[in-house]
Protein backbone atom coordinates (compact mmCIF):
# COMPACT_ATOMS: atom_id res chain seq x y z
CA UNK A 1 0.00 0.00 0.00
CA UNK A 2 1.16 3.51 -0.78
CA UNK A 3 0.48 6.10 1.91
CA UNK A 4 0.72 9.86 1.52
CA UNK A 5 1.61 12.03 4.51
CA UNK A 6 0.71 15.69 4.23
CA UNK A 7 -0.19 18.70 6.33
CA UNK A 8 -3.69 18.59 7.72
CA UNK A 9 -6.25 20.87 6.10
CA UNK A 10 -9.53 22.08 7.59
CA UNK A 11 -11.40 19.84 5.13
CA UNK A 12 -9.85 16.82 6.91
CA UNK A 13 -11.66 17.54 10.18
CA UNK A 14 -14.54 15.08 9.65
CA UNK A 15 -12.07 12.22 9.18
CA UNK A 16 -9.92 13.40 12.08
CA UNK A 17 -13.05 13.63 14.24
CA UNK A 18 -14.13 10.09 13.28
CA UNK A 19 -10.70 8.58 14.00
CA UNK A 20 -10.44 10.50 17.26
CA UNK A 21 -13.90 9.26 18.27
CA UNK A 22 -12.86 5.67 17.59
CA UNK A 23 -9.80 6.21 19.79
CA UNK A 24 -12.03 7.43 22.60
CA UNK A 25 -14.29 4.39 22.26
CA UNK A 26 -11.30 2.04 22.36
CA UNK A 27 -9.98 3.55 25.59
CA UNK A 28 -6.81 4.99 24.00
CA UNK A 29 -7.38 8.34 25.70
CA UNK A 30 -8.89 9.85 28.83
CA UNK A 31 -10.87 12.20 26.62
CA UNK A 32 -14.56 11.31 26.83
CA UNK A 33 -15.76 13.17 23.75
CA UNK A 34 -14.29 14.68 20.63
CA UNK A 35 -13.79 18.41 21.08
CA UNK A 36 -15.20 20.93 18.66
CA UNK A 37 -12.97 21.88 15.77
CA UNK A 38 -12.73 25.41 17.17
CA UNK A 39 -11.35 24.17 20.49
CA UNK A 40 -9.06 21.58 18.85
CA UNK A 41 -7.79 24.24 16.43
CA UNK A 42 -6.99 26.60 19.30
CA UNK A 43 -4.91 23.99 21.17
CA UNK A 44 -2.78 22.31 18.50
CA UNK A 45 0.05 24.10 16.68
CA UNK A 46 -0.96 24.81 13.09
CA UNK A 47 2.55 24.18 11.79
CA UNK A 48 2.78 20.58 13.03
CA UNK A 49 -0.47 18.86 12.07
CA UNK A 50 -0.15 15.90 9.75
CA UNK A 51 -2.49 13.34 8.25
CA UNK A 52 -1.69 10.07 6.53
CA UNK A 53 -3.89 9.08 3.61
CA UNK A 54 -4.58 6.10 1.41
CA UNK A 55 -6.31 6.92 -1.87
CA UNK A 56 -7.21 10.42 -0.59
CA UNK A 57 -8.85 8.95 2.54
CA UNK A 58 -7.43 10.13 5.88
CA UNK A 59 -6.47 7.04 7.89
CA UNK A 60 -4.53 8.72 10.71
CA UNK A 61 -3.55 12.04 12.18
CA UNK A 62 -1.02 13.58 14.52
CA UNK A 63 -0.59 17.02 16.03
CA UNK A 64 1.34 18.71 18.82
CA UNK A 65 0.64 21.34 21.44
CA UNK A 66 2.89 23.34 23.72
CA UNK A 67 3.29 21.97 27.24
CA UNK A 68 3.71 25.44 28.74
CA UNK A 69 3.16 29.08 27.73
CA UNK A 70 6.62 29.97 29.10
CA UNK A 71 9.05 31.05 26.39
CA UNK A 72 11.78 28.72 27.69
CA UNK A 73 9.55 25.77 26.76
CA UNK A 74 8.78 26.85 23.17
CA UNK A 75 10.64 23.82 21.86
CA UNK A 76 8.81 21.30 24.05
CA UNK A 77 5.51 19.83 22.87
CA UNK A 78 3.12 17.00 23.67
CA UNK A 79 1.84 14.92 20.80
CA UNK A 80 -1.41 13.22 19.92
CA UNK A 81 -1.53 10.45 17.33
CA UNK A 82 -4.51 8.38 16.26
CA UNK A 83 -4.75 5.72 13.57
CA UNK A 84 -7.93 4.34 11.99
CA UNK A 85 -8.71 1.02 13.68
CA UNK A 86 -8.63 -0.81 10.33
CA UNK A 87 -5.03 0.30 9.69
CA UNK A 88 -3.36 -0.49 13.00
CA UNK A 89 -0.40 -2.86 12.75
CA UNK A 90 0.37 -1.93 9.13
CA UNK A 91 3.19 0.55 9.71
CA UNK A 92 0.92 3.57 9.38
CA UNK A 93 1.62 4.85 12.89
CA UNK A 94 5.38 4.55 12.51
CA UNK A 95 5.39 6.36 9.19
CA UNK A 96 3.24 9.15 10.59
CA UNK A 97 5.16 9.51 13.86
CA UNK A 98 8.51 9.59 12.07
CA UNK A 99 7.16 12.29 9.74
CA UNK A 100 6.04 14.29 12.78
CA UNK A 101 9.51 14.01 14.33
CA UNK A 102 11.03 15.39 11.12
CA UNK A 103 8.47 18.20 10.91
CA UNK A 104 8.94 19.24 14.54
CA UNK A 105 12.71 19.38 14.11
CA UNK A 106 12.25 21.57 11.02
CA UNK A 107 10.20 23.89 13.24
CA UNK A 108 12.87 24.09 15.95
CA UNK A 109 11.18 21.78 18.44
CA UNK A 110 13.72 19.87 20.54
CA UNK A 111 11.54 17.68 22.74
CA UNK A 112 8.34 15.75 22.02
CA UNK A 113 6.51 14.27 24.97
CA UNK A 114 3.86 11.56 24.95
CA UNK A 115 1.53 10.67 27.80
CA UNK A 116 0.26 7.14 27.17
CA UNK A 117 -2.19 5.07 29.17
CA UNK A 118 -0.07 2.31 30.69
CA UNK A 119 -2.11 -0.58 29.25
CA UNK A 120 -1.93 0.81 25.68
CA UNK A 121 0.89 -1.55 24.72
CA UNK A 122 0.61 -0.84 20.99
CA UNK A 123 1.18 2.88 21.49
CA UNK A 124 4.06 2.27 23.87
CA UNK A 125 5.77 -0.01 21.31
CA UNK A 126 5.15 2.50 18.51
CA UNK A 127 6.75 5.34 20.41
CA UNK A 128 9.71 3.21 21.48
CA UNK A 129 10.32 2.15 17.85
CA UNK A 130 10.35 5.82 16.86
CA UNK A 131 13.05 6.79 19.35
CA UNK A 132 11.03 7.71 22.43
CA UNK A 133 12.20 6.62 25.87
CA UNK A 134 10.27 6.21 29.08
CA UNK A 135 11.01 9.00 31.53
CA UNK A 136 8.48 8.09 34.20
CA UNK A 137 5.21 6.56 35.25
CA UNK A 138 2.42 8.42 36.98
CA UNK A 139 0.48 5.91 39.07
CA UNK A 140 -3.26 6.30 39.45
CA UNK A 141 -3.25 9.73 37.86
CA UNK A 142 -6.68 9.58 36.21
CA UNK A 143 -10.01 8.14 37.26
CA UNK A 144 -12.31 6.70 34.63
CA UNK A 145 -16.11 7.17 34.74
CA UNK A 146 -16.48 3.60 36.09
CA UNK A 147 -14.19 4.46 39.03
CA UNK A 148 -11.11 2.63 37.69
CA UNK A 149 -7.81 4.38 38.39
CA UNK A 150 -5.36 4.50 35.48
CA UNK A 151 -1.59 4.96 35.24
CA UNK A 152 0.21 6.78 32.44
CA UNK A 153 3.68 6.36 31.00
CA UNK A 154 5.56 9.54 30.19
CA UNK A 155 7.75 9.18 27.12
CA UNK A 156 10.05 11.66 25.44
CA UNK A 157 12.03 12.00 22.25
CA UNK A 158 14.83 14.53 22.21
CA UNK A 159 16.03 15.92 18.92
CA UNK A 160 19.43 14.68 17.82
CA UNK A 161 19.94 17.62 15.45
CA UNK A 162 18.84 20.67 17.45
CA UNK A 163 21.37 20.33 20.28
Amino acid sequence: MKYIIREMENKDWKSVERIYGDGIKSGATFQNKVPTFEFWDSVYLKKCRLVICEDDEVIGWTAVRHISPREAYNGVVELSIYIDKDYKGRGVGGALLNALVKKTEEEGIWSIQAVIIRNNKGSLRLHEKCGFRTIGIRDRVARMPDGTWMDVVLMERRSKIIF
